[in-house]
């Protein structure tokens, strides 16, 4: 009882973070997302064992340059395309067999596209037209949290069959697609109160955001696994570190972006 109240109060400080953040201003909304791409990029050292402060140096260039200078879109497009591929090589060291080691390169690379890329995406969703679409990244957040919420009831409630027990054995299949179901009727429901989108481009979205989320909670799970431990970080008590609670969304960010972008090139 004890711990299920630390995680309720720890979760709440959490939110009212990122809502005072979204509802303040934009420029409230990006330093938080800078920042807490700093500490992802601080657990992620940590697990990984990559040394030294480059990638700290090399993630903030980019974070100022994309959010602040940049706004040419096939420089932002070069950038999604390497995000992008980064997370698909992640993918394959999920799913191969074999044990694979990285050299410092590999590490700052991957580190700094996955999460540092991750995290610039994220920042850049709510901008649209010029901008700062609040309810939009709100409604991204809304999914995001339904998913991890109703994958968990369902996995506790019913869940049998494991999803990937090398990796994260208290995930269920069952727990999975309870999770997006309850999301897609979010986004069903979230499309009747924000008018960015139709109905259906929430239901893809929603689509997109679940399937990469849950691919980049699994990722994050192996890296923990390989390091031997469970969690990320201890800044959030009873929820680990903060790649713990962002894993998802910084993994989606990029799939969100492309998607969002789509969306507005075919209508």
């Amino acid at each position: 009882m004890k711990e299920i109240l630390r995680r309720l109060l720890t979760g709440a400080v959490y939110v009212v973070l990122l809502l005072s953040a979204v509802f303040l201003s934009s420029d409230a909304f990006d330093f938080l997302f800078m920042v807490f791409g700093l500490a992802c990029l601080y657990e992620y050292k940590r697990i990984i064992g990559l040394r030294g402060y480059h990638i700290f140096i090399a993630y903030l260039a980019l974070w100022w340059g994309y959010i602040y200078l940049i706004h040419d879109k096939l420089l932002i497009n070069i950038l999604m395309f390497l995000t992008i591929t980064v997370n698909f090589v992640l993918l394959y060291y999920l799913f191969s067999k074999e044990k694979k080691t990285m050299n410092k390169f590999q590490k700052f690379v991957i580190g700094l596209f996955y999460l540092g890329g991750g995290c610039i995406f994220l920042t850049m969703i709510p901008y649209k037209d010029n901008a700062f679409a609040k309810f939009l990244i709100m409604g991204i957040f809304i999914l995001i949290w339904v998913n991890d919420s109703f994958a968990y009831l369902v996995g506790k409630s019913i869940g049998r069959t494991k999803l990937f027990p090398s990796v994260s054995p208290k995930k269920t299949w069952e727990g999975t697609l309870g999770g997006l179901v309850f999301t897609l009727i979010a986004a069903y429901i979230l499309a009747k109160y924000e008018p960015i989108m139709n109905p259906t481009q929430w239901v893809i979205l929603a689509s997109v955001i679940v399937i990469t989320g849950s691919l980049g909670d699994l990722v994050e799970s192996k890296f923990k696994r390989m390091a031997g431990v469970k969690d990320s970080g201890a800044i959030l008590p009873g929820h680990g570190g903060i790649l713990d609670r962002l894993d998802s969304l910084v993994f989606a960010a990029p799939f969100a972006y492309l998607t969002l972008n789509i969306f507005s090139y075919v209508s």
